[in-house]
Order: C-alpha cells, then structure tokens, then sequence
C-alpha cells in the first residue's frame, strides 16, 4: 500500500531461537548519558512520506512493568515524548519503560473510504500493512483489505508457543495460519495486545520490501521499515533483507536482570502448498528420449498454454483492482520495454481493464530512440494498437542521461540498499526513472506520430514483469548450466534463482518504484501462476536446444502467439539495463569503456563507498 516502519527502544531484544550463536542484543542506552542515533524518526517519515502516500500516521505504545515485573502497555500519539530522552531515562522510579514507534503510510488503491494507518482497534492492537489481498481472505470489492485484515488479525489466538497445528484448543487459528492463507504481496507488522507480542514478516516469495536492523553498538534499536532513510546509506550492513516468513517478537518483564526484553522467534508457514511454492520443486524435469521425440500432441499442447494464458489472465484481473477515490484516465501503466513479457502484460491488461481507460507503456532509454528497448517498444506498441484499435495507448517515452542524474542517483542509492553494486544501481535508476512515468508521448494526426508532446503518466499501479525469465529459463546463465549439466542442471539453477529473488531483486524493485507512489505488482509471481508453471514439464517449459528467441521461454512465447503478439513471440531476452543502455553509459562513466568495465566486472563490482 505504500509503506511500514517499527522502532523499538528500551527492550532488550532476545535472538538466541533466531540465531543460536547470537547473545541478547540490547537496544537500552546501557550507561551512556547522551545517546546518538544515525537517524531520527522523522527521518524515517521523511523516507516514507517521500513516496507520495495519502496519508502517514503514527501511534506509540509504552511499556512499562512495576515491581511484581507485571507488563502494562498503553497507546498513545508518538509525539507525546521525545524518543532521546526516553531511552535516556527508560528506568524511572524502580518502574521499567520501553516504547515501540509504529509509522504507517498509505497509498490508498482499494476500499471506498479513506483509510488512515496504524489502525487501532477496541482492544489495543495496532495494525500496519503494506500489501494486497488477491485472495486466502473473504474481501468485497469495495471494502479495504487492510480493514479485512485487522478484523481477522484480532479473532486471532494468543497462544505464545504457537507450535500447534491447525486451531489451537480455544478454537482459534494462530497468527501464522491467517498469514498463511493470503495470496498476494504483503509486509506486515502487528501489535498483539494480549500476549504483548509484535508479529512482523513479509510474504513467502518476497514481494513487499521489509528491512530489519538488529540492535547493534551502531545503534541500539530494534528496527523495521520498508525503506532506508538517505543518512543511514554510509554504514555498511546496517539494514538487511528481512528474509520471508512470519516472526514474533513477545514481550516480558525479565525477573533476572530487571530488563524488559523482547524474545524473536520465525514460525513455519502452515499451508502445505505455500511450501510447495517455496521449496519449488518441479515433478518433470529431466525428460525421457521419447519425450523430446514425439512431445506433446497439438491438441495436448493447446490444452496447456490455454491454461497458463488464463491462470496469467486471472492474475492480471485481481492486480487491476483499484479504488475509485483518486481514480485517473490510466489507473494501470506497464513497465514497457516492447519484449515478450510486457508485451504479454499489456495485451492481457486490455482483457482485463475497461476499454474506457487509456493504458500507459513506461519505456526509459539513455540513447533516445536508438535504445534497443525503445526500437522493441515502438514497433511493439503498433503491434498492440493492431490487436486493441479501440484503446488509447500512451507510450511514455522517458529519456535520461546518466551524467546529468546527479541528486537522482544518491536518491536511488538509497532505494537499492543495502543492495550496492553497480548493477543493482543502474537497474535501479532505470526503475525509478520509469515508474516516475515522466517522459513525452507522440501525438498522431492521420494515423502518423507527428509531435511529442510533455506527459507525466499518474498511475498508481504499475505492472511489471518480474518472475517471468526465472520461472521460463530466460537468461544466459540459464543457457549455459544448460550446456553444462542438462535439464538437471537447468532445473537447479531456475530454483535457485526463484529462492533468492526476494533478496536480489524484489525488495529493490519495490522500493525504487514505490518511491515515486506507484505500487509494483508482479502477475507471473501470482501463486497460482507459480504453481500452475511448476506443473508442467520443464521441455515445455523451454528448451534450450534451441536458439534464443525460439527455446527459452518457449511457453511464454506460445501464450504470445495466442495473443496476436506474434511479433514479440521471437524477441530475445533483453535485461533493462542494457535494453535502456543504462549499463553502457554506466561502464563509461565509471570505467571509460565497455571494454574496461567488462574486463573489471564491473556489474557485479560494489559501490564503495555506497
């Protein structure tokens, strides 16, 4: 929705069940009289409300335990006391605080009333949620999911084990069944009142950004947020990815030490075909010679990719869900580079999305028209007004030069980390460029582009292709463990790179495209498309024995030909990087030629210092 914050003060936070070889990490002042912080929690705000959200909120709880060590909290508004001279004083008259900031942000794409977070409900649970519900939850149309949420949160059991499976003896579900159930992006952080128990994570495959920072000498918090505020950048791993899953993090009065402390534990996803989806494993992948020979019959294979169409389709369906409160002549844009996958994007959000709407093509280029992703976007919007001629299609061209993006990429350095190679900053800036949709559009007279015109695409959803060359064998490394280790090694390293998406790419890619308040939604990584994909032959999936253009991504390039793209079907895979030319003028810039930067791998090179 836009986006989450937590810090916590004056709790000394337990990981020793999160990391067995870790001590209790504290995030008390200890004896220092002036305590120092790299940032504020306005800073925080800041990085929030930097992202264009409609409305930012705040709410605090106080801990506090008296001498029978019982736990009392109360709520009230953050600014009712200064977060330095809390810690500073976090023991007052033998009767031991802690505070827990909660910071939420909303940018508000369902449900018809204006929602505000956090949301507080009767009882004293906070709610703060940066995500969507496409399913798992009973939710109408017009009803906000955030809402929805909290109100099933709430009929939640307290138990602190949370070892039982299914309903616990009272008849509740636990925390992490609820969690388990939703399908779509999420992070979440939840204050359950009573257990005293923060609950935090962030969906299975990683979709939503949320990073954690550990109490450290560097700074004494416990901390979540689902972006970086700018000062924080200079130090060096001190945020990280939040890695998927669910968490708990309960509170007590410790009768040993006279500490409040905060116990972390990770709990397991209790649906079966969520671990599924993150085991990733695939029943036919190593095929038998008469597999390759005689393949699928016409009628079978037709069967097939009508089904991946319509799970595709489905999944473009829930993610063009939005709220009519700030509705604009293009609700929805697509990130556009005129390949195979935004091109199969696009023409299903026609399926999908009233022909009333015009629909925006984000395409950025470092070298005008003559960017490789500007010649594919050109000649694949023609192609799209062919098979729609009734929509208005905007292709939003957005030119950038790299040596001129001064302020633009400290900004983005920001976004990416605690990414920091060069790679991760060019497809960074590329990103952010893009989803800021501010570029020029051609006007046409007589059917002919005659002049560009300035236009600053106002979608708030921005559908991007994500998952696609992971899921279908589309990158070069894909071709070359082909080569080396057959459809085994193929395999492997396709679920490699599912299981490490939400690390390497998707956080990164929230945030850079968030930042300019749009919300990324990912339809190839809709759990049903996931699943349907995992079910169907890896041969048929691609097939690498054949050329580029024609092998990989074989069964994405048949959904195309169903579609009339048949144009886009025989495109090569092209990353963004050098599609946009971003990388070339980057290797320039920093190296003085290709040639150097190649022979320095310079994209996988850090950033130093970042």
């Amino acid at each position: 929705m836009c986006g989450i914050s937590l810090i916590i003060s004056g709790v000394r936070i337990d990981l020793s069940s999160l990391l067995p070889d870790t001590t209790i990490c504290s995030s008390l002042s200890g004896e220092a009289a002036n305590v120092q912080f790299l940032f504020s929690v306005d800073d925080i705000k800041a990085a929030l409300r930097r992202r264009g959200p409609d409305s930012l909120g705040s709410k605090s709880i106080f801990l506090h335990a008296d001498e029978e060590r019982t736990l009392q909290a109360s709520v009230e508004e953050e600014e009712s006391i200064e977060e330095s001279h809390f810690i500073d004083n976090h023991v007052l008259n033998n009767t031991l605080f802690g505070k827990l900031i909660f910071v939420g942000a909303t940018l508000q794409l369902r449900g018809v009333y204006p929602v505000t977070q956090p949301l507080v409900d009767k009882s004293g649970n906070i709610l703060i949620y940066n995500g969507e519900v496409f399913g798992g939850i009973d939710l109408n149309s017009d009803i906000n999911d955030t809402e929805v949420l909290m109100k099933s949160l709430k009929e939640c059991c307290n138990c602190l084990s949370h070892e039982h499976e299914g309903t616990c003896r009272n008849g509740k579900y636990s925390v992490p069944e609820l969690l388990s159930k939703i399908k779509g992006p999420w992070a979440l952080i939840y204050w359950q009142e009573n257990s005293k128990t923060i609950w935090f994570g962030r969906d299975a495959l990683g979709r939503r950004s949320l990073l954690v920072h550990w109490p450290s000498i560097k700074d004494l918090r416990f901390m979540l947020s689902s972006v970086s505020p700018p000062s924080a950048i200079d130090e060096l791993n001190f945020w990280e990815e939040l890695p998927c899953g669910v968490y708990s993090l309960a509170m007590s009065a410790s009768k040993m030490d006279g500490n409040l402390v905060g116990e972390v534990k990770r709990h397991n996803w209790t649906d079966p075909l969520l671990e599924e989806l993150i085991e990733w494993e695939r029943t036919f992948f190593e095929p038998k010679p008469e597999d390759l020979t005689k393949m699928f019959s016409s009628e079978k294979r037709g069967h097939l990719h009508r089904k991946v169409l319509a799970a595709l389709k489905e999944s473009v369906r829930q993610r063009t869900i939005f709220s009519e409160i700030h509705l604009s002549s293009s609700p929805v844009a697509v990130l556009f580079s005129g390949g195979l996958d935004s091109m199969i994007l696009a023409a299903l959000l026609d399926q999908c999305l009233d022909s009333k709407f015009e629909i925006d093509l984000l395409n950025v280029s470092f070298d005008g028209e003559l960017a490789p992703d500007r010649i594919s976007a050109m000649a694949g919007v023609k192609e799209l007004r062919k098979i729609a001629p009734l929509r208005r299609w905007n292709l939003v061209e957005i030119d950038a030069e790299l040596s001129k993006l001064t302020t633009e990429t400290k900004r983005v350095l920001s976004l990416i980390y605690p990414s920091n190679t060069y790679m991760d900053l060019n497809i960074g800036i590329a990103l952010w460029l893009a989803a800021g949709g501010d570029g020029c559009v051609s006007e046409e007279i007589n059917g002919n582009n005659n002049s560009k015109v300035k236009y600053r695409s106002d979608s708030r959803i921005l559908l991007v292709g994500s998952g696609a060359d992971e899921q279908c064998g589309g990158y070069g490394r894909h071709r070359t463990k082909f080569r080396e280790s057959s459809w085994g090694g193929l395999n492997e390293e396709m679920k490699l790179d599912m299981q490490r998406i939400w690390k390497r790419n998707l956080g990164r890619d929230d945030r850079c495209i968030a930042d300019n308040g749009k919300e990324a939604r990912f339809p190839f990584l809709d759990e049903n498309v996931i699943r349907m994909l995992l079910e169907i032959p890896l041969w048929e999936i691609a097939d690498l024995r054949q050329p580029s253009g024609v092998g990989d991504k074989k069964i994405l390039r048949e959904v195309a030909r169903m579609l009339h793209l048949n144009t886009a079907a025989v495109l090569p895979k092209r990353a963004i990087q050098f599609g946009s030319r971003i990388a070339r003028e980057s290797n320039r810039k920093n190296y003085g030629s290709n040639r150097a930067a190649n022979q320095a791998s310079a994209g996988s090179a850090f950033i130093h210092p970042i």
